[in-house]
């Protein structure tokens, strides 16, 4: 199974739950670049939250 990455706009290449941050509050859950705060598209984040270091 390939793992998912995502670039942000800072350059930050996200590739584990550890490079993300949940955004409180709304129904849904939304993740942000935990380095600059970028909003992550949300089928990246649902796979990438998903990912360990390990």
């Amino acid at each position: 199974m390939t793992r998912a990455t995502h670039t942000c706009t800072c350059g930050a290449v996200l590739r584990f739950k550890q490079d993300l941050e949940k955004e409180r509050g709304g129904i849904v859950a939304s993740w942000k670049c935990k380095d600059c705060g970028t909003p992550v598209p949300g089928m990246v984040a649902e796979k990438i939250k998903h990912q360990n270091p390990s």
